[in-house]
């Protein structure tokens, strides 16, 4: 049949419907015959279908889904009645999707699920209209042509045209499929006219859902004069109550609002604002006694005049700026520490010698629970000032650090004024903690709305949203907390002068311990001194085996868990006197968290003992190998970095380039597979500081060699065998001190980074500098303590190999 004679069959309706059919789902819409629908089709599926459909006969069957929420949906979330419908244009989107134009052709039935993929095709049987053709019949046409008429006139929605077209329509069964195509109802109503097939039942129901329409509409109209007549009478109310505040003037009696403007005015006056401000202030307050108490405006004015009187533009505090005082506030709030400290004393005796406390802005970074954030209460406690506290983590809302637009219903200032407000001083010490996970989305960018903040060049006229004025923060005294450096944006830290905290060694803990953690448990269980013994033994004994950390916030909590159980004995009558000795301990704290000794993981070959860096500090990392029957293959698991992946790959081409001076067959390598896999594989890992232990993990493997139990490594490998230095060397050696290793295998360059341990982990671990990998072979394969001398980089020294 050609195009031509199906679409002149399609405008008589003498179209035949196929009996096999495709099914196109339809979410919340229903399509009735004779009427004409745009839709939108986007699921692939879909997609097939529409295209397949227009490439044959052009048409398909159009079912309403049940479950809306279905996806994709199936023939068990679809309705049984549809609509036989004619694609009659199609336009493809550049996003892949498709938007058509359907024509009704007839109401039908499914009789039979043909088949599922790639889509939906049903057999399908049309199911006739029922018309009876009687008085009530046409009763019932005209009717529904009368109400559809007058909702036409009422509501917005529906062209004005649809009134004549109704008219004209003579088929009732037409009447009814243009009057509910048309309307705004349910998707279940649509559907349930849809599977009625009795034309007078139809139109009797659509009579029914046009007087419920009408009558909501009514009661719209209704409402909305109601709403009128309101608003003249509060205009009305406006006027009056205009006559009788003229009324009083004349009486000379006064009111709450005079009083209120009056004792504005006082405080502006005792206020001393900077020039602009006292502008600004002037000019709201005018306004404000032009309005009356019942404007919506004048609430806003009179918070916009609170906010601006109670800033801080001129008080301020007294600097102390004592570097005796100094040091003996920070030694008594903190232990050891003592760059940190120097560091801080070395910034107040500029601003001494300067008499001015300002400066770059501090940022202490470091491991959670190092001391970040009480550095920061003593620098306030030592230099006099307020001490105010802001937490940035998580906000991703620019107008938290900048404010809210007055525009705004609830707008308030940002953060940072508000800080100021609370502190109740132009130069508090502000500590801006986790800076480092400040986020960003379709709200603004906080972390570049801190670039002014924290800029000493700029924020002398910081200028908040919601004040709209320039307000001088270049004496605040600003300090950030980080755990990581690596989320910083670049130009933020490029405002701020760095200060590392690393992780705490076992003496460092224990000393905390005692002159702090345990006196302040004590205290916060009711306990004295005299009533609970907790000696070193026990402390040394909850660090090495209940906490492995780099600050000391779980030690804390364990030696909390122990003053409850002390407490509880003693408020029962058990005793008066608790002596915590080590097996009370153990009993009270239960099974040891962490192994004593993690070195029993190496007495196998191809396990190799790694040292990393996290944000949390350091940790100790083992990497295994293995091999079996292959073709040479290199598989790597534990959720590695792709920079970590490459330094498995130099470490493999490293032992493959010499295997035979290794003493492996050179066969080896094409006859297996290499499998490397980093244990806890759901934390992501990534860096090159693993190089030579991979390569060392590889090198026991093919060897048959285990790895030295108690040597840990770190140091990046290249192609040609050398050993590149690495950051976070301090927290790497004292993870390594925590799991009881006793040599430490680092670059021979980062030799200055190990002044800065402390002198107790340098004299427990040794430390063995190397250049080359054959120098790691010989401590951790040959059992030597120091490295074979190398020369330096360059043809002889890459010729000189291990000796394993």
């Amino acid at each position: 049949m050609s195009e031509l004679s199906f679409d002149e069959q399609l405008e008589q309706g003498e179209v035949e419907i196929p009996s096999t059919l495709p099914v196109l789902p339809l979410k919340e819409t229903v399509v009735f015959p004779q009427s004409v629908s745009p839709l939108a089709i986007g699921q692939e599926r879909s997609v097939k279908l529409v295209d397949d459909v227009v490439a044959g006969e052009r048409m398909l069957a159009l079912v309403t889904v049940r479950n809306p929420d279905a996806d994709p949906p199936g023939w068990d979330d679809l309705y049984e009645v549809g609509t036989a419908a004619v694609v009659h244009k199609m336009i493809r989107v550049p996003d892949g999707s498709l938007r058509i134009l359907v024509q009704g052709v007839g109401r039908i039935r499914l009789e039979r699920r043909v088949q599922d993929d790639p889509y939906l095709v049903g057999e399908f049987a049309e199911v006739a209209d029922v018309v009876e053709e009687t008085p009530e019949l046409e009763a019932l046409t005209r009717s529904v042509q009368n109400e559809f008429g007058r909702l036409i006139s009422l509501v917005p929605y529906l062209p004005a045209e649809l009134e004549l077209a109704a008219a004209n329509v003579d088929d009732p069964s037409a009447l009814s499929h243009l009057v509910v195509s048309t309307l705004r109802l349910k998707t279940e109503e649509k559907q349930r006219l849809l599977e009625e097939p009795n034309v007078a039942a139809r139109l009797r129901e659509i009579l029914a859902i046009l007087g419920r329409e009408l009558e909501v509409v009514e009661l719209g109209s209704k409402i909305q004069s109601q709403v009128q007549s309101e608003m003249e009478k509060g205009q009305r109310e406006f006027f009056l109550r205009q006559q009788l505040k003229a009324i009083q003037e004349e009486l000379g009696e006064g009111d709450e609002q005079q009083a209120e403007l009056a004792e504005l005015r006082e405080r502006i006056e005792e206020k001393n604002l900077p020039e602009e401000a006292r502008k600004a202030a002037d000019r709201e307050l005018a306004r404000l006694e032009k309005l009356p108490p019942a404007a919506a405006e004048y609430g806003v004015i009179r918070t916009y005049l609170d906010w601006i009187l109670s800033l801080p533009w001129t008080e301020a505090t007294e600097d102390n700026l004592d570097l005796e005082h100094a040091r003996q506030v920070l030694d008594e709030d903190h232990y050891d520490l003592e760059k940190v400290k120097e560091r801080i004393l070395e910034y107040l005796a500029v601003s001494k010698l300067k008499n001015d406390l300002s400066g770059p802005i501090l940022c202490f970074v470091g491991p959670p629970g190092v001391g970040k954030t009480s550095l920061g209460q003593s620098i306030a406690r030592t230099t006099g000032r307020k001490f105010v506290r802001i937490s940035v983590g998580g906000v991703r809302d620019e107008a938290e650090i900048r404010g809210h637009r007055r525009t705004y219903i609830g707008a308030m200032p940002g953060t940072i004024i508000r800080s100021l407000r609370d502190a109740e001083s132009r130069n508090p010490v502000l500590l801006i903690d986790e800076i480092d996970k400040m986020g960003a989305d379709f709200r603004g960018d906080p972390a570049s709305a801190m670039l002014e903040v924290l800029d000493p060049e700029q924020n002398k006229h910081f200028r908040d949203h919601y004040l709209d004025l320039p307000f001088d923060l270049s004496k605040v005294l600003f300090i950030c907390t980080a755990n990581q450096l690596e989320t910083i944006p670049s130009p933020l830290l490029d405002r701020v002068d760095v200060i590392q905290l690393s992780g705490y060694t076992e003496d460092e803990k224990l000393g905390i311990a005692r002159k702090y953690l345990v006196p302040k448990q004590l205290e916060a269980h009711g306990l004295k001194p005299e009533q609970v013994t907790i000696g070193d033994d026990v402390l040394r004994l909850v660090t090495r085996e209940y906490t492995r950390e780099a600050g000391v916030r779980n030690l804390e909590r364990r030696i909390a868990d122990l003053c409850r159980k002390a407490a509880r004995e003693i408020a029962e009558g058990t005793s008066e006197r608790v002596e915590i000795d080590e097996a009370r301990a153990r009993g009270w704290l239960g099974p040891r968290r962490f192994p004593a000794d993690p070195r029993k993981r190496t007495a196998d070959p191809g396990v190799a003992t790694g040292l990393a860096y996290t944000p949390v500090g350091g940790d100790v990392l083992f990497i295994e190998a293995t091999a079996y029957p292959g073709k040479g293959r290199l598989t790597i698991t534990g959720q590695l970095g792709e920079v970590m992946q490459e330094s498995a790959q130099a470490a493999l081409s490293w032992v493959r380039a010499h295997a035979g001076e290794l003493g492996v067959p050179e066969d080896w390598f094409t006859e297996h597979d290499v499998h490397i896999h980093v244990p806890a594989g759901a934390v992501p890992k990534d860096g090159p500081s693993a190089g030579i232990t991979i390569a060392t993990a590889i090198a026991s493997l093919v060897l048959d060699a285990p790895v030295a139990e108690d040597v840990g490594m770190t140091g990046e490998i290249t192609l040609t065998g050398q050993v590149l230095p690495i950051g976070g060397v301090r927290e790497k050696v004292l993870a390594a001190q925590r799991a009881g290793l006793k040599r430490i295998v680092v670059p021979r360059e980062n030799e200055p980074d190990l002044e800065e341990l402390p002198e107790e982990t340098r004299e427990e671990l040794e430390f063995i500098l190397v250049d080359s990998i054959g120098e790691v072979f010989d401590v951790a394969l040959g059992g030597g303590k120091s490295a074979r001398p190398q020369a330096r980089p360059g043809a002889e020294r890459q010729a000189a190999l291990p000796s394993v």
